[in-house]
């Protein structure tokens, strides 16, 4: 069974390759494929430039490629019917063969469909037997049962590969009684807009090609540049349909040069049976006239065919020719749009450029001749504002050239400041506050956000610090500067740390563990008396600045000085001494500190006694 399955499947493989027909049928679909890809493309890929004459040459283009798809169909169509005579003969005895492959098929369907039956009938006694069968059968029982669930297997899968064929046989015969004039009609069909009535199509209306010419007349630099960029494209896009027109064309010349040969011969051979019957007047040459009868009849099959190509090719040279000459067009538009580009981008610089020389001059005027600073800063802010302005105004008037679209513009630009402005509204407010008379100024050391630093510059909209790092005691910095924008003052969430205006001094302390059982007396006494000599030394620096404190906002402050606590701690008994440093040396105060009380450790042994571990310096106000 199965090789004969399998002999039936090389008899179809020999039946289907004698059906390949001898005429170039894919030749002609796919010059049917390549003109209506070329159709769509001629309608609906150049985008129009925005020039008057857009409108003229898009109808041109749209007009010549429905008659190009038209007139390559009638010659596909006139190509088929010579064919189709041509392989009438073939195609009957193909068409013959073909039930005869199907009744095959079906009687191996039938005849595995029957085997089907018979083993399932088998298999099913087998296992009624094995159910009520002794032991010493059972074993033979079940060896015949797996054979037949195989071959029952077998047989279905070889009945399944044989309804495939049968299908696929059934297709093939379908499609190829269709032929030729069947993918001719389906291609056809899938742009039936050129084969309508030409009195019912409608007219697709008129683009608007002169609102983009306006937008580069009047909409400044921006409208000159998305216009020129636009008019680039459609150069690209008719460049391209061109090479498509010569590609397609080249298709159309390939297809009539065999019908043309043969046209020639037929011509050719007419002429000579003409000469024939001239030389011989007198003979009988009744045979010549079925044979002209002949050649007339395929002279009139061919040109049916010849002369749609020649008229398609000379449409597609008319096409060409509209390319070109719309091409033309856009670049002439696009060199006059490219040199106002042009102009006015230089004429923007030259004024941009008549701002910065100004800013200049005024940045220079106003460090020779104004020496206060902060009057030298109120100047250097009023020329940012005045440059920011000028350059504005150059900006749009570069830009923008029609002024009466500034009004529309302008509520945009509200609207804008209204909603996507706050915070920058909100920072200029904060500005304000930020230099009055309590706020903050360069020099100051401040906590913001979790940054530390000392400000370094306070703008109109943004606060700038230089980052400090290390421990609590020991800051440096880190080379970065901290951006805030001012508004930052007004948000709950970020709180802002500085000093009180004036005062330049923080707190450190010294925790030391006492031993148990130590004389608590003689370490408060010694390392109490060690810290209060090293805070002489920079005492008026605190108080001086206390002093300035009490005459700015008019409040008596206690004057800073040491002092010494004891206090529990989970190590035991702390003996702590907070003392105040200004906080532009504190690292050299601790580092006095640190070795007054080393070398007073070192040299009194009883206080050494008293204490456990080293001294710890740190910050007493944490946070």
């Amino acid at each position: 069974m199965i090789a004969v399955f399998f002999g039936v499947i090389g008899i179809l493989s020999l039946s289907r390759g004698q059906q390949l027909p001898a005429f170039n049928r894919d030749a002609i679909l796919g010059h049917l494929n390549d003109a209506i890809t070329w159709y769509r493309d001629a309608t609906s890929k150049v985008q129009a430039a925005g020039l008057p004459s857009d409108a003229i040459y898009e109808e041109s283009t749209r007009t010549l490629a429905a008659e190009v798809v038209r007139l390559a169909f009638q010659s596909a169509r006139a190509e088929a019917a010579v064919i189709a005579a041509s392989e009438k003969n073939s195609n009957a005895s193909q068409a013959a063969k073909t039930p005869a492959q199907q009744q095959d098929l079906t009687q191996i369907a039938a005849r595995i469909a029957t085997e089907i039956d018979n083993t399932q009938s088998r298999l099913d006694n087998v296992t009624k037997q094995l159910a009520s069968a002794p032991r010493n059968k059972r074993k033979e029982l079940q060896a015949e049962r797996e054979r037949l669930e195989g071959k029952l297997a077998l047989d279905k899968a070889v009945q399944d590969s044989v309804q495939k064929m049968a299908t696929f046989a059934e297709e093939s015969s379908d499609t190829a009684s269709e032929g030729l004039e069947g993918s001719i009609n389906q291609l056809a069909r899938s742009v039936p807009e050129v084969f309508a009535n030409r009195t019912t199509i409608p007219k697709s209306a008129p683009k608007a090609s002169g609102s983009t010419s306006s937008l580069a007349d009047s909409s400044g630099l921006i409208g000159q540049t998305i216009t020129l960029l636009g008019r680039m494209r459609s150069i690209h896009e008719i460049d391209q349909m061109i090479k498509e027109t010569d590609r397609l064309r080249q298709n159309a010349e390939n297809l009539r040069k065999p019908l043309r040969t043969t046209l020639v011969a037929i011509v050719q051979r007419g002429r000579d049976l003409a000469d024939q019957q001239g030389t011989s007047p007198n003979a009988q040459n009744e045979g010549a006239t079925p044979e002209y009868q002949d050649l007339i009849s395929r002279f009139k099959q061919l040109s049916s065919a010849a002369v749609p190509l020649s008229q398609e090719i000379l449409l597609l040279e008319e096409g060409r020719g509209n390319y070109v000459e719309w091409r033309r067009s856009i670049v002439r538009e696009s060199t006059d749009t490219l040199r106002a580009l042009v102009i006015r981008v230089i004429g923007i610089a030259l004024a941009l450029g008549i701002v910065a020389i100004l800013s200049e001059v005024w940045r220079k005027l106003t460090f020779r001749y104004i020496h206060d600073p902060r009057r030298r800063r109120q100047f250097l802010l009023l020329r940012r504002f005045v440059m920011g302005f000028l350059v504005g105004v150059v900006l749009i008037m570069g830009f923008v050239s029609e002024f009466s679209s500034l009004a529309t513009f302008a509520g945009f630009v509200t609207a804008g400041i209204a909603v996507g402005l706050q915070a920058v509204l909100l920072s200029v407010a904060a500005y304000f506050f930020v230099v009055g008379r309590y706020g903050i100024r360069v020099g100051d050391r401040i906590s913001i956000a979790g940054v530390t630093g000392d400000v370094v510059d306070i703008g109109l909209v943004r606060l700038y610090i230089m980052e400090l790092a290390g421990t609590s005691i020991d800051l440096y910095p880190t080379g970065r500067i901290v951006v805030f924008s001012n508004s930052v003052l007004f948000q709950a969430g970020t709180p802002l740390f500085k000093q009180i205006p004036g005062t330049e001094y923080g707190w450190h302390e010294i925790a030391v563990t006492l031993a148990p059982g130590g004389n608590y007396k003689v370490v408060q006494d010694k390392i109490f008396g060690a810290v209060k000599g090293v805070y002489e030394q920079y005492r008026g620096r605190i108080e001086g600045q206390l002093g300035g404190i009490e005459r700015q906002s008019e409040i008596q402050l206690k004057s800073p000085t040491p002092d010494a606590k004891l206090q529990l701690s989970d190590t035991g008994v702390e003996f702590i001494v907070r003392y105040p440093v200004d906080i532009r040396t504190a690292s050299e105060i601790d580092d006095q500190i640190t070795r007054s009380l080393v070398d007073l450790v070192n040299r009194d042994p009883e206080l050494k006694n008293a204490i456990v571990g080293a001294p710890k310096i740190r910050a007493a106000i944490k946070g």
